[in-house]
């Protein structure tokens, strides 16, 4: 078929320019005929129509020249201003036309009409608006598209948290974990993943791009199936380098990483591991997801394929949330990282890619491993296998002083005062010139601080944390237990000088969260730690309904009749002695002796006497200020 439709494109290269255009036929190559091929077969007659010879749509006949006008002189204001509605943008347009086109009679279409142009000219417009103005201000090169040609050229990182209730491996308590994947852009192999139970970090990142670099080893219940399958390149070769067989996932060193602007991404742990490794780092413009278009329809592709199915599964939205996703989780961390491992290499690297087929061959079927192997066949493997101590290389590195007593001081505690392997630095500067001349480089895995690596003459020496017993285990702390310790020895008063008087601090703090009884393995783990957790909430409630001390006493209840009005008495007595040092204080007087004092109104004047007697005199004298408009009041 291949050589039938090369025949073709040569019969048809052979017609004149006029002939090749009249027929339809201009431009039309063996790729060509490949993909009307392929798009015959899906749908039918009309997957011949040849896009590149339908017309350019003629516009609307009701947007005028002038309405054309408007509407892009408004959309260039709506990137300046604030987000505004579409009937906001059609009374502009309206502005726009009447006060530019007044000598002319325009007609302006209706709303719905002016919404359809709006998006057929410049798009939906569902994104922020500072995101809008930036996207306008570098406009991406049209009709160019960026192909991987090669895999390992384009690697694609991103981080999401997964949408599946896991339990916690030492008390078994529903969590939510992050997944990140990082996804090959032109096989769209996932080539590694990472399971963490809190926010990604820079350490999983590096350590991620290590497992792109490293085969990935059979697990137990793998079967052949699961093998490595790629031709070419013996599976017998491969497991001599890795020092074991080999599972069916792709490995090599990416030449660029395209990430997001995520603190795990975007640090300079990230450049300096990029640097060690030679890798080119592509960050993605911010609110692009189309930066990373392939790594989201792996997310979600990973979502409807194998996450729906799991228990504990918590959708996307909180509205579509279960009765109680939590209830339901009944896989650990440990399992759900075996259960998509092995979800990668059975299913997702064997699974079709119907929307992603190769420039090469657009009609034919291809797979992540099918491309991969096809690739290998063209360009061949580089078989290259990183060495163990690259594991070092890609920690984060501080550069440090060695004390002659007591080592090196990281991260606020000391290592090494017991190392015989740094008994050659004590007090000796260190080789290193320029912004840290006479340091040492150590490097330090932050998820395990009990111990930090230096090399000296190419081999790498682990330090041990100066608290640690001579005999016996401490069990693991990160960089937050650390500030946890050195704030409880503050507090208790230690001084951070000896390690050995932070030991008790640590293992108290660490009994806290992960007792002996709480280790993986144990029967009664479970039950401490739900025994433990009920212990912890009853303590909370005690403190939340224990009074506080500096607030004043209430009594419970107030002595009932004239008690009341007793206590009420001696409390005003209490306070009255307290603010004038125990003198009696002179009592006002009443308010009626000022007014007792002068009159408030003018004397009557006296009438004279008609006879009416006593009671006509008394009657006179009550009238006696109501005629001068004055109130008995």
């Amino acid at each position: 078929m291949t050589e039938r439709r090369r025949a073709k494109a040569v019969e048809l290269g052979a017609l004149g320019k006029e002939a090749a255009r009249q027929l339809g036929w201009s431009g039309v190559g063996e790729r060509t005929l490949g993909r009307m091929a392929a798009a015959y077969r899906e749908r039918g007659p009309a997957g011949l129509i040849d896009g590149r010879r339908v017309g350019s749509p003629r516009g609307r006949r009701s947007v005028s020249s002038e309405v054309e006008e408007a509407i892009r002189a408004v959309h260039e204001q709506c990137l300046r201003r604030s987000r505004i509605s579409m009937a906001s943008r059609e009374r502009l347009i309206h502005q726009y036309v009447r006060e530019v086109f007044k000598d002319r009679e325009v007609r302006v279409p209706h709303r719905t009409t002016l919404a359809r142009v709006w998006k057929e000219w410049f798009g939906p417009g569902g994104a922020r608006q500072r995101y809008v103005r930036s996207a306008a201000a570098v406009p991406a090169p049209a009709g160019v598209a960026v192909i991987a040609l090669r895999p390992g050229q384009v690697v694609v990182l991103d981080s999401t948290p997964l949408p599946v209730k896991v339990l916690d491996d030492v008390f078994g308590t529903p969590i939510t974990v992050h997944l990140t994947i990082a996804l090959d852009a032109y096989t769209h192999s996932i080539v590694a993943f990472r399971l963490t139970p809190v926010a990604e970090s820079s350490i999983e990142v590096a350590m991620l791009l290590r497992d792109v670099l490293s085969p990935l080893p059979m697990r137990l219940g793998w079967g052949e199936t699961m093998a490595w399958p790629y031709p070419g390149v013996p599976a017998a070769l491969v497991a001599d380098l890795a020092g074991g067989p080999v599972a069916g996932l792709p490995f090599f060193c990416p030449e660029a990483i395209t990430v997001d602007h995520g603190s795990a991404f975007k640090n300079h742990h990230l450049v300096q591991v990029a640097r060690t490794l030679g890798v080119d780092v592509l960050p993605a413009r911010a609110m692009r997801p189309t930066d990373k278009a392939a790594c989201e329809r792996a997310f979600a592709a990973i979502q409807s394929l194998l996450l729906e199915l799991v228990p504990g599964w918590r959708g996307i939205d909180v509205a579509d949330r279960g009765a109680d996703p939590e209830t339901d989780a009944s896989w650990t961390v440990a399992e759900m990282e075996h259960l998509i491992a092995s979800w990668i290499v059975a299913v997702w690297q064997n699974r079709r890619l119907d929307q992603h087929a190769p420039a090469w061959d657009p009609s034919g079927r291809h797979s992540p491993n099918t491309l991969f192997a096809a690739a290998a066949a063209r360009d061949g493997i580089a078989l290259e296998i990183p060495p163990p101590e690259l594991y070092y290389e890609l920690l984060p590195v501080h550069f440090v002083k060695v004390d002659v007593r007591r080592g090196v001081k990281v991260g606020g505690l000391w290592y090494g005062a017991r190392s015989p392997a740094l008994d050659p630095c004590r007090g000796v500067p260190g080789p290193r010139g320029g912004r840290h001349a006479g340091k040492w480089a150590v490097r330090r895995d932050p998820r395990d601080c009990r111990q930090v690596f230096i090399e000296l003459d190419g081999t790498w020496h682990p330090l041990s944390w100066n608290g640690l017993p001579a005999e016996g285990t401490v069990p693991a702390f990160g960089d937050a237990r650390i500030g946890e310790v050195l704030k409880e020895a503050a507090r208790a008063g230690l001084r951070p000088r000896t390690d050995a008087e932070l030991l008790p601090v640590l293992l108290d703090l660490l009994a806290e969260v992960t007792p002996v009884e709480g280790w993986p393995g144990r029967p009664e783990a479970r039950k401490k730690a739900a025994a433990r957790a009920r212990e912890l909430a009853r303590a909370r409630a005690a403190a939340t309904d224990r009074p506080d001390a500096r607030q004043p006493q209430v009594p419970a209840a107030l002595p009932p009749g004239r008690e009341v009005a007793d206590a009420i008495t001696e409390a005003r007595m209490r306070r009255r002695r307290a603010g004038t040092g125990g003198a009696r204080p002179t009592p006002a007087a009443p308010l009626g002796d000022s007014l007792a004092e002068r009159r408030l109104y003018p004397a009557a004047r006296p009438e004279p006497d008609l006879g009416g007697g006593e009671g006509q005199e008394e009657s006179g004298d009550a009238a006696g200020p109501i005629e001068h408009g004055g109130s008995p009041g």
